[in-house]
């Protein structure tokens, strides 16, 4: 017999995620709104893929980051369509401010630790 302990047992035996703490489910949720400025749905999708069972306030948020991008990235292509008549040009401008516009204020929610839900967008994940 050897004198060695017992490895420990593992920390997630059924491959549960731990849970996030408050602090970092507002950080996270933040960061997804703020990263759909600047990279469209992929930030709100990579983190509603990773994160959405760590907590249900991060679970909440990267749900309605991920809705709301879908939904404007559909907008975004109606109106790419549209360039051909002039009608397209300004949708798309119109695009741009409502995503900066709503997800600053999405961001600023998340932050204070408040539910938000945007305006204009389409619930396809729940």
């Amino acid at each position: 017999m050897s004198d060695l302990p017992p490895p420990p047992p593992p920390q997630n035996p059924y491959g549960q995620s731990p849970q996030l703490s408050p602090n970092d489910e507002k950080l996270w949720a933040t960061l997804v709104h703020i990263g759909g400025i600047f990279f469209g749905f992929i930030p709100a999708l990579i983190g509603y893929l990773v994160l959405k069972d760590r907590g249900p306030f991060v679970r909440a948020h990267t749900a309605t980051a991920l809705n709301f991008q879908i939904t404007m990235t559909i907008a975004s292509i109606i109106a790419a369509l549209l360039w051909l008549v002039i009608i397209g040009f300004f949708l798309s401008i119109a695009i741009v401010v409502v995503v900066v516009v709503f997800s600053i204020i999405a961001a600023v929610k998340a932050n204070q630790g408040q539910p938000y839900t945007y305006p204009l967008s389409i619930k396809f994940v729940s």
